[in-house]
């Protein structure tokens, strides 16, 4: 993907400009994306941010600033930019060149000249996001990320190929290597974990409940509602907003309309809370997101990990917490063997081979859910990268057990499922549950599983704790699931063997004391006092106003950390203010002298 920006206070250029590059991209079959900016402080904003183009056509005489002055700007933020000027005079030709302009393209702008400059501009780079699509094994393979190579290929030379990803196992990073053929690629992993996220799993008995009492905790605050379909996004959204809650919703299944309208309410704070499937979230980078919950659990924790890290990505202490029941595990399955990384492939073999591999990673994310030892460990464990045993900063770390000598109830389970097989029957991990608990249910009546001598068995556990226990078995691999129609089916192991025959003890972790997420470790800053928290609503407030005045979301001035380290560090003057955590050049000018202001008079109100 080739990334062009466009930069001309004149709409009717930008227009041109526009549908010159269309007819460009389809005549060549070429995959870029081009954005169109009036000003050039909005531009700057973009750059300072760390968003990075391969060409750039600037006008030089702007009202806001002069275009020789803003490419001296940019220089410093990126040097492999390629800057085309755009102007009606020959004055500025000799300074384009000073700042590296690859070209002075007078006006008016003739199609011939702007396919021919498009054409010869080097393309320095290639980069690849989400790279994981790239891969068979990814857990988000599509079939056009496969195009980017034969694109590659088209090109007069090659140029350098970068590709990136935040939920690459080792598998898929060597797959990408091969299929992007990069040679000898310069392998960089920045680390996985990210420190300021809390992560929870909660088992509710009702989740809609659960969700009210999270989002009271979490008042005030700007955060996500995953849900695994669009029913669900639905009946949430509902829910939330019959109780008071500021929520929109967002999924495929709304009109182009709708879905920008219910994103830009979310983007501007006018809705905090956005209730929506996975179809929310690619490009989406608001970086004061408090909380993410997912009210279903995802397929995989690949898909877990992307959506949860959207919450914090200021560096600000954020909430990452996963509603589980044992219908997530069934809904998904029912949704892998319909999803469209299955259906769409003709080959039966690779079908195949990919509904396997998203079984896979089923079982793995389920583990997740349902695990006793510390979360983030088995998270960072399962990309491949290192972790202690226990980060002090998740629920499972945060609750207090005790070690419960659970063997006669595993050999309980262990014996019901050989029974069940042996009289032809197919359980899955509810259906044991319910003959080990001597349900009524009728459907459990009507297939006799009454008739088993498991049935109704254990009398000391809850209902719940059998499934937890049935979920650890599973885990430890002394129960296995397979495959059985519309569902999966417990199956016996060599581990269940063990256990019959008092060849292995079965310990379980008991809760004592359930974990309180209200306040976990990290969701508050310490650092700032009671004055600082008063003085950092003042600041939320100017940013507001001014981000209305704009039209602009309220991040795209200062994110709430920095707004954080501008309460701890109380600059006095544009000086100090550019050393606060956030503020570069260009926010320093447009905003400084209004926060410094707004500083001042909080500080002049205290000393009173």
């Amino acid at each position: 993907m080739i990334q062009i920006a466009f930069c001309d206070d004149d709409q009717t250029v930008l227009d041109q400009l526009s549908a010159l590059l269309e007819k460009y991209r389809t005549q060549r079959c070429i995959q870029i994306q081009c954005t169109a900016f009036r000003s050039p402080l909005d531009l700057l904003a973009e750059i300072e941010k760390g968003v990075r183009y391969d060409i750039l056509f600037l006008d030089v005489i702007m009202p806001a600033e002069n275009g020789i002055t803003v490419a001296k700007e940019i220089r410093q933020y990126d040097t492999a930019v390629e800057i085309i000027f755009l102007t009606s005079s020959t004055e500025f030709a000799v300074e384009s060149y000073m700042v590296g302009a690859y070209f002075y393209q007078l006006k008016p702008i003739w199609e011939d000249s702007f396919f021919r400059l498009t054409q010869q501009v080097p393309v320095s780079m290639i980069a690849v996001d989400e790279a994981h699509c790239v891969s068979q094994w990814g857990q988000d393979f599509r079939q056009s990320y496969l195009d980017i190579p034969v694109f590659m290929e088209q090109l007069p030379a090659r140029p350098i190929c970068t590709a990136f990803t935040a939920t690459a196992t080792k598998q898929v990073e060597a797959d990408i290597a091969r299929i992007l053929k990069l040679q000898e690629p310069e392998i960089i992993h920045t680390g996985f974990d990210r420190k300021n996220l809390f992560f929870g799993v909660r088992r509710p008995n009702n989740k809609t409940r659960e969700l009210f009492q999270l989002l009271r905790e979490n008042d005030g605050k700007s955060g996500i509602v995953y849900c695994s379909t669009r029913k669900a996004v639905e009946e949430v959204c509902d829910a939330l907003r019959e109780n008071g809650f500021p929520a929109t919703r967002y999924h495929a299944g709304l009109s182009d309309t709708e879905r920008a309208q219910n994103q830009d309410d979310f983007l501007y704070d006018r809705q905090p809370i956005m209730v929506a499937t996975n179809a929310f979230g690619m490009g989406i980078d608001k970086s004061n997101v408090s909380f993410v919950i997912h009210y279903n659990m995802p397929m995989d924790l690949e898909s877990y990990y992307q959506e949860a890290g959207r919450a914090g990505r200021d560096g600000s202490p954020a909430q990452c917490i996963l509603l589980y029941s044992g219908k997530d595990v069934r809904t998904n399955d029912f949704l892998l063997q319909r999803s469209r990384e299955t259906t769409e492939v003709e080959d039966e073999e690779t079908r195949q081979f990919l509904l396997e591999q998203g079984k896979e990673r089923l079982k793995q994310m389920t583990f997740y859910a349902t695990s006793t030892t510390c979360l983030r460990h088995r998270m960072l464990q399962y990309f491949g990268d290192h972790s202690p045993d226990s980060c002090g900063n998740c629920s499972c770390c945060l609750t207090n057990y005790r070690e419960e000598d659970a063997t006669t109830a595993a050999k309980k389970i262990v014996s019901c499922v050989y029974r069940a097989q042996k009289g032809g029957y197919h359980l899955s991990r509810t259906m044991t549950a319910d003959v080990l608990m001597g349900s009524k249910k009728e459907s459990l009546l009507r297939m006799r599983l009454d008739q088993l001598s498991t049935y109704g068995i254990i009398e000391k556990l809850s209902r719940r704790e059998v499934m937890q226990l049935i979920d650890e078995l599973i885990q430890r691999e002394d129960l296995a699931l397979r495959q059985f129609q519309e569902y999966q089916e417990l199956v016996l192991t060599a581990g269940s063997v063990e256990i019959i025959r008092d060849q292995k003890t079965v310990m379980r972790r008991v809760p004592v004391v359930r974990e309180k997420l209200a306040a976990p470790v990290g969701t508050k800053d310490p650092t700032l006092s009671a004055a600082d928290n008063d003085l950092f609503q003042k600041l939320r407030q100017l940013r507001a106003a001014q981000a209305k005045h704009e039209g602009i979301p309220p991040y795209f001035i200062f994110s709430d950390a920095t707004l954080r380290d501008m309460c701890r560090k109380k600059p006095q003057n544009l000086s100090e203010m550019r050393q606060v955590s956030g503020v570069g050049v260009i926010k320093a000018q447009k905003y400084g002298k209004m926060f410094l202001e707004e500083l001042q008079q909080f500080l002049a109100g205290v000393q009173q």
